[in-house]
Formats: structure tokens, C-alpha cells, sequence
């Protein structure tokens, strides 16, 4: 330890050690998968930020640290962004400097049994902290928060329906700090062990009485993903060709992927009708994604359109919730020329101002989002209470076709699923395409990125309200409480100290005779 210690001294090899701890918890995420990894994945980080010779070289070690899990986890990044990947990353990364000093505060040392108790609740709400901030849609949305690790552990999404993926990063960071509580401070590990007991049996307990979807139907759902073409036009014909398929196979809804179609249907009359001759060939309404400039307003657009047997249903959403940099410039005046050294949007898209809720049939309700809208819990939660029966995600990786980003998103709608009670189709141009039932569950097999083919879908339906649904966001609103407590007694307990600390003892001042001055004089 002491010859690790010494090593650690050294301040660059100090920050090489929290960027490389930053980076671990990245396995727990598709494609590694390692969902168990995330429960011990931060032990490295907090146990070397504990160890910081001040609170102020802690929070540089949370920097460093946040910006190695940054760039980890938005590694896919690079090929298109180039250095800006390393920009974003510093940036970002910066939010976790306030979480170190707060674990330098709460564990350094020997901790007291206080100190720990403390901890086990507050380095969580911190970390939940930092996930909120970054969760806004201007620094990239909620992706890779810890808790969206979880995708694939029935206990986990379930939990989910009660707090959504907030919870799960809660209690994922509470393990983290009890299991290096008890690796690093001896003295503490029974505080430890309670609190590891403590968290097991609000688990449990959160667990045992979340109420479980009330499956009350069934619907038959195509994904058509026609992978990698050049071209719209080709992309077109590759579609219609898979979706002339689905005739015959007594299909519900089909769902193609985001871009899907290049041409506003507006201003091509002859290719809605094409399209309406599919949905009648199939005997289904047909959920297409139109990414084109708008014949009718000015602007670019990425639009779900529903098309039925007699062409345009009028059932169209506009995305809302823009990818920063892919889909527009952030303040473009001073960050243009990220269009210079990577692919950032030449042109910024236009915002929709609205979810909508899409009446598919006679009976069937669906939520369509697009892209990375799928990664904010409050998108589904909205469309959920708006009478949405299944949720839709039409999405395109393609750019980031051999990496880990399409298996990362596809992830998540299994989290959507679960916090909402509600089916999830994520449906896309080149994989992976996924659907989760009510539970989150998986429904049949993944279109993976080598798929160019049609996969029909026999989809769970549920109705009733979980939890999450009900309540809301209630996790973040207890974490941001835990944390104005704890600071607001933090700030008595300093002034405590310092109106019972003895006043400093004054030597009486000597006249040039040595002998005491006398004050009257």
C-alpha cells in the first residue's frame, strides 16, 4: 500500500489512475453487458478519490475520473467527432468534481459510523445529481446512466417500475460505497455490512410490493429494417420489398425505422400513394419516418407519419429532442466548426412542439418517439398518461454501425417498458432492432446489424399504472432533499465548532521593562 501510495503521488500519474477508474463501470454496458459489474464498478474510483491529500485535488479526481467515463462510454463517438469527442468528454466529465470532493469529505480517513450512514445516502443523491444535469437534452441527454445497466435483470426492472432507471442508479451507487467502505476502513465494516443488510432489504421490500402488469391483450406488430443502403431511393425500394412481405400475416401495425423515407409526403403525392398501396397489400397501417425539408413550413424535419389504405391518416409527430451536434449546433456562432473536423449537422433540424398519442386501427393507441428520445424516462411517462398502449422508437445507428452504440440503444427501451408498464417497439434502418414487453421483457429475437429482413412481433398489451408512471421522477426530488439536509447540517455543525472553539489566548503585551502593560496607561 505504501508503495502504491508513493506512486500516487505523483499528481499525473494520480489523474492517469482516476481516468482509468472512470473508465470501468463502461463493461456493465452493452455490448461487454456485464449488468453485475456495475454494483462494484465505482469501488476503484471512490477508493482512490478517498485518498486525495485535499478536497480540492478530490474534486480534480472526480474530474478526471467523469471525464474517463465520458469518453468510455461515448467512445463510438470518435471516428465523426474527432477531438471534439475529447471536448465533450472534459466538459462533462467536470460535474463528477463536485461528487469527489463529497466522497473526500464523507471517507477520508477512518470515517466515523456518521460519516458512513452519511455517505451510504448522500454519495448516491450526489451521483443522481449529476446524472439530472447531464440528462438535459443540450449536454446529450440521460445516455449511459448507471442505472440503464440494468436492461436485462428482471428483479432490477422491476424496481423500475416503482422509481424508474433513477432508482436503479441509487441503489447501484449505495453498493458501490458500502463494498469499498468495507475493503478500505476496518474499523467501519460492520456500519458497512448494515448498510449493504439495509439496502438488500428496501430492495426486497420495494420489490415484493410493486404491482406487476395486468397483460389483457395482444397485438401483432412488424419491424421492417432494410440495413445499409446508399441512397434513398434504394433505401425506398428495399422497404417496400420487405413490407410487400408481410401480406397475408394478419399484421397490426408496421413499424420502419427512423430516415425511412427522404421525401416529404406533402410535396410527393405519387409516393404517399405508393405507400397507401403497401398498407392496403398488407392489410396494416404503416408508421414511416420522414427526414426532409417541409413543403408546407420552412425547415428540415424528422416526422413519424402514419399512413393508412387511403394514403395520410393526418397522424404525424415532429421530434422534439434534437442529438446536439448530429442533428444541430449548439450555439452554432461559436462551435461551427465542429463541422470542420468531424460530422456534426451541416444545417440544424426543426423542433416539434408536441408529443402525440397516434390512433392506429380501431382500438390501438401508439406513442411514437424518435432516435435518442427513447433515452428520456419522461418522454414515455408523458405518452404512458396520455392513453399510449404501446411505445414506439424509430431510430438509425448506421452511422455507428460497428460499434457498441446499437446494442447501448436498443437497451434501453427494455427501461422504458419496465418504468412504464407499457410495450416497447424499438424499430430501426440497421439494427439492432428489439421489442420488450409490459414487464421489459425481451418479445421474440433482436435484428442484429447484419439484418436486412422483416420480423413480426406477437406484442403483450397492458394497461393499468405503475408506480413511476403515478409519482414521477420521486427518487431525484428525495436525493436533492437528502442533499440540501445534509449540507444545511454540515453548515450548523461548522458553526457550532466555531461559536464553542476557546478564544485564542493573547500573551499580555510587555512594556520595553518586561513587566506587563498596565491598560490604563
Amino acid at each position: 500500500m505504501k508503495t502504491l501510495g508513493h506512486w500516487l503521488a505523483s499528481p499525473w500519474r494520480r489523474s492517469a489512475a482516476a481516468v482509468i477508474a472512470g473508465a470501468l463501470p463502461v463493461l456493465a454496458y452493452p455490448a461487454p453487458a456485464l449488468w453485475w459489474w456495475a454494483y462494484v464498478a465505482l469501488v476503484p474510483w471512490i477508493l482512490l478519490t478517498r485518498t486525495a491529500p485535499t478536497g480540492k485535488r478530490a474534486a480534480y479526481d472526480g474530474w478526471c475520473a467523469g471525464f474517463g467515463f465520458m469518453l468510455a462510454l461515448h467512445h463510438w463517438l470518435l471516428p465523426f467527432l474527432h477531438v471534439f469527442t475529447f471536448v465533450l468528454a472534459a466538459l462533462l466529465g467536470a460535474l463528477w468534481a463536485g461528487w469527489g470532493w463529497l466522497v473526500h469529505r464523507l471517507l477520508a480517513g477512518v470515517p466515523s459510523r456518521r460519516r458512513i450512514a452519511s455517505a451510504l445516502v448522500v454519495l448516491p443523491s450526489g451521483w443522481l445529481a449529476v446524472e439530472l444535469v447531464r440528462s438535459w437534452q443540450g449536454l446529450g441527454g440521460p445516455w449511459g446512466m448507471l442505472g440503464s445497466s440494468q436492461w436485462q435483470v428482471e428483479p432490477a426492472l422491476r424496481l423500475a417500475s416503482v422509481g424508474g432507471v433513477w432508482l436503479l442508479s441509487f441503489l447501484i451507487v449505495a453498493m458501490n460505497v458500502a463494498v469499498a467502505v468495507l475493503v478500505a476502513v476496518r474499523q467501519a465494516r460492520v456500519p458497512a455490512m448494515a448498510g449493504l443488510v439495509a439496502t438488500a432489504a428496501a430492495t426486497s421490500a420495494a420489490w415484493s410490493l410493486s404491482p406487476r402488469p395486468d397483460v389483457d391483450g395482444q397485438v401483432r406488430i412488424a419491424v421492417v429494417q432494410p440495413g445499409v443502403i446508399d441512397g434513398p431511393n434504394h433505401r425506398l425500394a428495399r422497404e417496400e420489398q420487405l413490407t410487400r412481405r408481410l401480406a397475408g400475416q394478419d399484421v397490426d401495425l408496421i413499424v420502419w425505422g427512423e430516415s425511412s423515407v427522404g421525401f416529404d409526403l406533402g410535396d410527393r403525392p405519387d409516393l404517399a400513394r405508393r405507400l397507401a398501396g403497401l398498407s392496403r397489400a398488407t392489410g396494416a397501417d404503416i408508421l414511416v419516418n420522414v427526414d426532409a425539408r417541409r413543403s408546407d413550413k420552412p425547415g428540415i424535419y424528422k416526422s413519424s407519419i402514419l399512413i393508412g389504405p387511403d394514403g395520410l391518416t393526418g397522424e404525424r409527430y415532429d421530434k422534439m429532442r434534437l442529438v446536439p451536434f448530429g442533428e444541430y449546433v449548439p450555439a452554432r456562432s461559436l462551435l461551427g466548426w465542429a463541422t470542420s473536423v468531424g460530422k456534426a449537422a451541416g444545417e440544424d433540424r426543426m423542433r416539434g412542439s408536441q408529443p402525440v398519442v397516434m390512433n392506429v386501427g380501431d382500438s390501438l393507441r401508439a406513442g411514437p418517439m424518435v432516435c435518442f428520445e427513447t433515452a428520456f424516462p419522461d418522454m414515455t411517462r408523458h405518452l404512458t398518461r396520455e392513453g399510449a398502449d404501446v411505445l414506439i422508437g424509430q431510430s438509425s445507428t448506421s452511422t455507428f454501425q460497428n460499434s457498441w452504440a446499437p446494442e447501448q440503444h436498443a437497451s434501453l427501451a427494455a427501461l422504458r417498458a419496465a418504468e412504464t408498464g407499457r410495450p416497447m417497439v424499438h424499430a430501426t434502418l440497421t439494427g439492432v432492432s428489439a421489442v420488450y414487453g409490459p414487464s421489459g421483457e425481451r418479445v421474440g429475437s433482436w435484428l442484429g446489424t447484419d439484418a436486412s429482413a422483416t420480423q413480426v412481433y406477437d406484442v403483450p398489451l397492458a394497461h393499468g399504472t405503475t408506480p413511476y408512471v403515478r409519482l414521477g421522477d420521486w427518487t431525484v426530488h428525495a436525493a436533492m432533499l437528502i442533499l440540501a439536509a445534509w449540507a444545511a447540517g454540515e453548515g450548523v455543525r461548522t458553526l457550532r465548532l466555531r461559536r464553542s472553539a476557546p478564544e485564542p489566548r493573547v500573551p499580555p503585551v510587555r512594556t520595553v521593562h518586561e513587566s506587563p502593560a498596565r491598560p490604563w496607561r
